[in-house]
């Protein structure tokens, strides 16, 4: 038993839903994250949130080796500040389109373009006439615009690979639709009580 406890070596959290309610980390959630930093185990963030976002909250980002902001889009390191592109930014000409057809909540990131439902239909129809390779991730009510093959599974293999770790160390624990590719490149899945349905039938263990 033992040694197959030490195979995990970190834990990858996802952040709104998860770690977060409303944005806020309650104190007995940073409680346990200090417990399990002091444990010798490494933490990582792996969210849909951008960058700026959560550089700009009071909450201390310190627990983690590394985040995975954008979906999987963006690699920083709380630490050094290091920030790493992982994909080339959307075109500024999808980004103009939308705005000219009336989506109103959007957010643009080093490369997410961000908005919620019922925006991803217009996302869509832009997608196709300008001929993007691009795809729409869901998160519960926000719909996230990333280019193909980006995902929250991507930005893990890249902070992994800077850790020197394999997927096999790893746990991962999520809530939402765009946890599934997290899932994907931990060898344990964690959803939480409050995460879809389809989340938990996909998890190794539901708390």
């Amino acid at each position: 038993r033992y040694r197959v406890y030490m195979r995990y070596h970190a834990i990858a959290f996802d952040f709104d839903g998860t770690l977060a309610q409303n944005g806020v980390v309650s104190t007995s959630t940073r409680e346990a994250l200090d417990r399990l930093s002091h444990s010798g185990r490494r933490c990582l963030m792996v969210t849909g949130r951008r960058l700026e976002e959560l550089i700009t909250t009071p909450e201390d980002l310190s627990p983690f080796e590394y985040v995975v902001a954008e979906n999987g889009a963006v690699l920083y390191c709380p630490e050094s500040k290091d920030t790493t592109d992982l994909s080339e930014p959307l075109p500024t000409t999808f980004v103009d389109e939308l705005r000219k057809r009336g989506v109103e909540r959007m957010e643009v990131g080093h490369v997410i373009v961000a908005t919620w439902t019922p925006y991803e239909q217009i996302a869509f129809e832009v997608i196709k006439e300008l001929k993007l390779e691009l795809q729409l991730i869901f998160n519960k009510g926000a719909v996230m615009v990333l280019p193909a093959g980006v995902n929250k599974g991507t930005g893990l293999a890249h902070a992994l690979r800077a850790m020197k770790l394999s997927r096999h160390n790893v746990i991962g624990i999520g809530d939402a639709e765009n946890d599934h590719s997290l899932f994907a490149g931990c060898e344990v899945s964690v959803a939480v009580s409050n995460s879809l349905p389809e989340l938990k039938e996909r998890a190794d263990f539901v708390t």
